[in-house]
């Protein structure tokens, strides 16, 4: 790749330069096989000042005398000056030159002697070529004769000469790469450089020269161990096997060892783990551990961590297990499993590996469960699924397995978080002729769970589950967890009225469970959904949870923290924002004792928007970034994230993020997002619209969102909504429609506890009394409103309905947004302000800010990053056009970028 850019060795190349920038010199450049050396040497070819001569020692059984330094010094007749006579007695080894080489000088009859000439021959032939870098590469196969030129040169070498000599160390059996210490004499530049392996950055940057698929930077570090050759073949490969060069690479290596050694390298890739000496050694069935020593001289082995050896990178592994013949192989896998079996800790997993590799089923099945079972009690979920499903997609597992182990995976995969494409797996359960009929209505129950909470697909789920209900028979238990999941109300956009019903349906035979654990896993699907519409009676069927305090078994305890964290869900909605947090933090805490990844996806999501409504703001974007990253797979909890980041987006003027977050609130489905995010991402877009004055789009959604809203009579959902949809009718002079809309959220709220809902009503009245001209009445509401909003910890939404009122001074009411983070508000209310003629001192203070962005600054720099324009900026901040280049001006240059464009 001497075409492509230099990569990772920037460093190594700008030492190399310096120290032959000072000749004579020489330059050792030590790295294992494929570490880059050649490369490193090809490129300082085509920057050297002088010329380079470069040639490599071949891996000869019997090295030529001398010949890496003939082959380089055959091609260089055209750079000879006048070589001295004593360069004749090259002449018969060098007839490329015999031309321009003196005659050979008689013999001396002595071979000491002649041998000296020789030497001193090579020396003035070399300072015949003028100032000159020679490269000599693989100095590890050098013959002896060459490194005794080598070192007789470097006693004394020619001025203008600079050598370069690069080697392995692992082939030098011990030795240093002259056969001797070397001690320079005064005037000739020494340097020693030790090629590393990349690190993850390097590694990237590698992968982006390379055309083809992209692979991620840590798994393409974990296969080849950085080691730049390793990874350039696994890039380049066709196929999932190992790539066929580095396949040869590990099988050269392994030819030249001793037959015992090389059974040691075998047991290693089998055992594919680094172990000690003696697992090593009964696996090989080899008892001496010299062969462990050459194995580790020779770079075969590497000793991480200490006292255990494996191969330096898994590909290396791969390429010898693949290279076994099959009844070698099964062997040692065999002897594998005797080994393990034998430890005091017994590692499971690699019992079950090896089990299947030497084709023992039962013992493949039982070491696979009991690994699942660990894998579980130690809250590892993914390993457990990932075992459970090797298992049940083979086809020649037995039935009473598959039953048994298939409800297994599908509980544990509903608990933990997994690879997407287990739902594939379950589904293709569903039509395996091994599974009961029971047995496929239960698999088919938790299909139609994990459905729900991995596509967002309420539809599809649902009908899953209403078909398990019919197939599960005498299954009570099962019977009532499915009917109380098509009770929730927020799922689908059926009527409130019909999933009361089932509510009450599932209460009535929550007394004949036969357990405790399922009565709490039945009311944490049914509690949330009651207290989500403002059913008031909630709060007397949640005292029928248990006391965390009281619950021992783990799957109850799992339970308990999805009922409390779907309790504060439903608060969050509803407008019970201290509740919400107290339950919160004890789903949490149930939630850690467990391992419960799911339930603390949810929970977490709950917590931004608890954050938001309740105006803790600070880093609250960077923690939904990384929210979203981490449940990407997960549409229930990513929507609810988006619409919070859409929210935030809005009160900061960035409405290309907004818009988009808002539509990613919906999700990937038209349904898939749960209704009070439908609605409330209705209102959302329509508040953002009507902020940037597009009244006409914003009414869309605003009646958009009221749509949902009466088609599922959840009344208690309308604060994200109701104010958009008054406004925009308003705007319009529609007051009628506006009396008629307060009057049906009246008669909606009617017994239910909605706290938020009934704030907004007030907030709402409050703006059509001001709008029909009834002041005494509209200040009056506002008050109630704002006292309303305030009690409910809603301080962004209390500050809008003090600037509606005019009821506090514009000034202050800039530093309560500022102090939020609500941008576009508070450059509103200090643009009013410029209006009445008053000074707007910032709020933060006139400190200096130095290289730092200033408030401001940030404000400008997030709006440019985002992609807005300086037009639309100055449109959103209440700016000059000027003032905002000059603001952009100041970012570029505290940033030290050299455009917008660069601004991050």
């Amino acid at each position: 790749m001497t075409g492509a850019p230099l990569i990772g060795r920037d460093t190594e190349l700008a030492a190399l330069r310096a120290a032959l920038a000072r000749p004579p010199a020489v330059v050792f450049v030590e790295g294992e096989a494929g570490i880059g050396k050649t490369r490193l040497v090809a490129e300082l070819a085509t920057c050297a000042p002088t010329q380079v001569l470069i040639a490599a020692c071949q891996p000869l059984p019997d090295p030529f005398p001398y010949g890496v330094l003939l082959d380089c010094l055959s091609h260089c007749g055209d750079w000879l000056r006048e070589p001295g006579p004593v360069t004749g007695a090259l002449r018969d080894h060098l007839p490329e030159l015999a031309d321009r080489l003196p005659p050979a000088p008689p013999p001396l009859g002595d071979p000491e002697a002649e041998r000296h000439r020789v030497f001193r021959a090579f020396r003035q032939l070399l300072g015949a070529l003028g100032p000159t870098v020679l490269v000599l590469e693989d100095l590890h196969w050098a013959d002896e004769r060459t490194r005794q030129v080598l070192r007789f040169l470097l006693a004394d070498p020619p001025p203008g000469l600079s050598l370069v000599l690069t080697y392995r160390r692992e082939d030098l059996e011990g030795q240093s790469p002259l056969g001797h210490a070397l001690r320079l004499p005064p005037g000739v530049t020494g340097a020693h450089l030790v090629l590393r392996p990349f690190d993850v950055d390097q590694v990237r940057a590698l992968i982006n020269t390379m055309p083809g698929p992209r692979f991620t930077a840590e798994a393409v570090l974990r296969e080849t161990a950085g080691i730049p050759f390793v990874v350039e073949q696994l890039l380049r490969a066709d196929g999932p096997g190992v790539p066929v060069l580095v396949a040869e690479a590990v099988q050269e290596r392994l030819r030249n060892l001793p037959a015992a050694a090389r059974a040691l390298a075998e047991a290693a890739a089998v055992l594919d783990v680094p172990e000690p000496v003696d697992t090593l050694a009964a696996v090989a069935g080899e008892s001496d551990p010299d062969h462990l020593v050459t194995l580790v001289r020779a770079a075969v082995l590497v000793e991480n961590p200490p006292n255990r050896y494996g191969f330096r990178y898994p590909l290396a592994a791969r390429a010898v297990r693949e290279s076994l013949p099959g009844p070698r192989r099964t062997e040692l896998h065999q002897r594998a499993l005797r080994v393990l079996a034998r430890l005091d800790h017994k590692p499971l997993a690699r019992l079950a590996a090896h089990a299947r590799s030497a084709g023992l089923t039962a013992e493949w099945l039982r070491h696979s469960e009991s690994a699942a079972d660990a894998a579980i009690l130690n809250r590892d979920l993914p390993t457990a699924v990932d075992l459970l499903s090797a298992v049940l997609t083979d086809e020649d597992v037995r039935p009473a397995e598959v039953n048994r182990l298939a409800t297994k995976l599908c509980t544990t995969a509903l608990t933990g978080l997994h690879d997407p494409a287990v739902l594939t797996l379950i589904e293709d359960l569903l039509a395996d002729p091994r599974l009961s009929t029971e047995v496929r209505g239960e698999v088919r129950l938790w299909f139609g769970l994990l459905l729900l909470r991995d596509t967002g697909e309420p539809d599809r789920a649902e009908a899953e589950i209403a078909h398990a209900i019919d197939q599960l028979g005498d299954q009570p238990d099962r019977i009532a967890r499915g009917m109380a999941v098509l009770a929730v109300p927020y799922l689908s956009t059926a009527p409130i009225a019909e999933h009361q019903a089932l509510l009450d349906r599932v209460d009535g035979v929550l007394d004949h469970l036969p357990t405790r654990t399922l009565r709490t896993a039945v009311l944490a699907t049914t509690l949330g959904g009651r207290l989500i519409t403002g059913d008031p009676t909630a709060w007397t069927h949640a005292d029928r949870l248990p006391s965390p305090a009281e619950v021992t078994d783990p799957e109850e305890i799992r339970q308990l923290a999805r009922a409390h964290c779907n309790l504060a869900d439903a608060c969050s909605w509803i407008g019970h924002h201290n509740r919400a947090r107290a339950y919160l933090r004890t789903g949490l805490t149930l939630a850690a004792r467990v391992g419960a990844p799911y339930v603390t996806g949810t929970a977490e999501a709950t917590a931004v928007r608890l954050d938001w409504l309740t105006g803790h703001w600070h880093g609250l974007d960077e923690r939904i970034t990384e929210l979203v990253q981490t449940y990407a797979h997960l549409p229930p909890v990513t929507t609810e994230l988006h619409l919070a980041q859409a929210w935030l987006g809005t009160a900061r003027g960035d409405w290309t993020r907004a818009e988009h977050s808002f539509h990613a609130a919906l999700g990937p489905h038209p349904i898939a997002a749960t209704m009070p995010v439908r609605i409330a991402a209705a209102g959302g877009l329509a508040a953002m619209l009507l902020s940037r004055g597009d009244r006409t789009a914003a009414a869309g959604h605003a009646a958009h969102g009221l749509s949902l809203l009466r088609a599922k009579g959840a009344w208690a959902w309308a604060g994200e909504v109701l104010p958009q949809a008054v406004a925009c009718h308003l705007s319009t002079g529609q007051v009628d429609a506006v009396q008629d809309l307060l009057a049906e959220l009246t008669n909606g709220l009617s017994g239910t506890d909605a706290p938020y809902a009934q704030a907004t009503l007030t907030a709402c009245q409050a703006t059509l009394a001001a709008a029909t001209g009834n002041h005494q009445q509209s200040q009056h509401l506002y008050r109630s409103a704002i006292e309303q909003h305030q009690s409910l910890g809603l301080t962004y939404r209390a500050t809008q309905l003090a600037e509606q009122a005019g009821a506090t001074e514009l000034g202050t009411l800039a530093q309560t947004y500022d102090a939020l983070g609500a941008t576009v508000d508070a450059a509103r209310c200090r643009h009013h302000l410029r209006g009445t003629g008053i000074a707007t001192p910032s709020p933060r203070g006139r400190r200096g800010y130095g290289s730092q962005l200033s408030p401001r600054e940030q404000d400008i720099a997030r709006l440019v990053a985002g992609g807005h324009t300086n037009r639309e900026i100055a449109e959103t901040l209440f700016l000059s056009r000027r003032t905002v280049e000059e603001y952009v001006a100041k970012v570029c240059r505290k940033l030290n970028v050299s455009s917008r464009h660069d601004i991050r």
